[in-house]
């Protein structure tokens, strides 16, 4: 009997000691558990604190991606020099990058609205790890990194894209360029068009209602017959009030193209009528009661209103002799042309890409962007020409034309001229 009770209790003790065992487990499970919570929600307080998350939002915003990318497009008076300059990379790289350029053939001549994209590696001492050139519409060159990171490897990929010409043409409603955007014109070619009647047309004056343009350029399709890029603008004639501007593309040497009118002369002039498009003249030159100043003095140059930003082209070929600030003129660009003419662009918001003192820019190149800097009421250009050290009257100033083509020249244009007529004539008569 007494061996069955001492047996009898250890079982039971072992019952009890399973129970402890188990209250303890659950005790201690329960104080992990709320520390655990009691951690959570104290790391939780840190993250929502104010101050901290200003300074990870400060942190985060100011750290780059590892990969980027570039798109630029060639402009008149580029250079590979310029452009590779202007490229956030170490002088090494810039001279392998240039060194690769020039070494190919196809590249030989740098032409404006040539395309660029370069993909950058941020977090590597040389930085280029590919960029891409386009040497026309349907190719391009694509250089690779080798892995020694010190030179590029090249490879031509010809584009499947097909060239169609386009004609258009419309009444002049309200502005050219809502005129051509109702026709489905690209900006880039309204532009452009805009740009070659520059030199001779005001586009804020001289046009009036119900004038009317024609244009032909070109286009490039994919396989999917949708519209990828525009080309040239190979013919366009603007008539104001009954009076034809006709302009005709042609290649009057090896890699030279210009515009002439039906009489063989270069639309280019020595300096363009004025620097800018869409802007509304707002002083002229002469005296004139100062609107900061409050008093009269003589107002030697024109001022041009248009929104902050609208660009400013050069008026002519030149070199810059000054890009900074110019006390009540604020940020203003110099540029001397020749012997007898210097231009004067200020208010500037800011410089075009790449001028600075001592470069070369080419007529129409965009120097810099309308602003109100220096001694101004409001966003303007304030443009002076200058003729033999003397301000004059850039309104009333008579030019002579660019080339003008004679003799054996002469004659292989009105051949262009003709089979562009015959082109004209034949798109006409497709589109009705």
């Amino acid at each position: 009997m007494k061996y069955f009770k001492l047996s009898n209790y250890k079982d039971y003790s072992i019952f009890f000691w399973i129970i402890l065992v188990s209250i303890i487990g659950i005790t201690i499970t329960t104080i992990y558990k709320t520390n655990k919570e009691d951690e959570a929600q104290k790391i939780k307080g840190t993250l929502d604190n104010i101050y901290l998350k200003k300074i990870t939002k400060e942190i985060t915003n100011n750290l780059e991606p590892r990969y980027s990318s570039l798109d630029y497009v060639s402009r008149s008076g580029d250079t590979y020099q310029s452009i590779v300059d202007s490229l956030n990379i170490i002088k090494e790289e810039k001279k392998i990058l240039l060194e690769s350029i020039l070494k190919e053939k196809s590249l030989k001549i740098l032409r404006t609205n040539q395309k660029f994209i370069f993909k950058f590696d941020n977090m590597t001492k040389f930085k280029i790890v590919e960029f891409k050139i386009e040497t026309d519409k349907k190719n391009e060159i694509i250089f690779t990194s080798s892995n020694a990171k010190n030179s590029f490897t090249s490879k031509k990929i010809k584009k499947n894209f097909k060239k169609k010409l386009v004609y258009k043409e419309t009444s002049i409603i309200d502005s050219l360029y809502n005129s051509a955007l109702n026709l489905k014109i690209s900006p880039n070619i309204i532009i452009e068009f805009a740009r070659l009647y520059g030199f001779q047309v005001d586009f804020q004056r001289d046009i009036w209602k119900d004038d009317s343009f024609q244009i032909i350029y070109e286009e490039y399709l994919n396989d999917k017959n949708q519209i990828v890029d525009t080309g040239e603008i190979i013919f366009a004639n603007l008539n104001l009030q009954n009076n034809d501007l006709q302009l005709y593309k042609y290649e009057y040497e090896k890699n030279k193209v210009d515009y002439f009118d039906e009489n063989g002369k270069s639309i280019k002039k020595t300096l363009m009528k004025t620097p800018i498009n869409g802007a509304r003249l707002s002083s002229s030159y002469g005296k004139r009661k100062h609107p900061i100043l409050g008093y009269t003095k003589m107002h030697t140059g024109t001022d041009f209103a248009a929104p902050t930003g609208t660009p400013i082209m050069a008026s002519g070929d030149g070199k810059v002799m000054k890009a900074g600030w110019c006390g009540g003129g604020g940020k203003c660009v110099k540029i001397k042309h020749n012997k007898t003419y210097q231009t004067v662009y200020a208010h500037m918001s800011k410089f075009g890409r790449g001028i600075k003192k001592g470069v070369r820019v080419k007529q129409g190149q965009i120097i810099g962007y309308v602003g109100s800097t220096g001694m101004s009421t409001g966003p303007h250009l304030h443009y002076e020409v200058i003729e033999n050290g003397r301000k004059i009257n850039s309104q009333k100033l008579r030019l002579p034309s660019g080339k003008i083509l004679k003799g054996e020249d002469r004659k292989k244009f009105e051949v262009s001229k003709i089979k562009i007529d015959v082109l004209k004539s034949n798109l006409i008569i497709k589109n009705n």
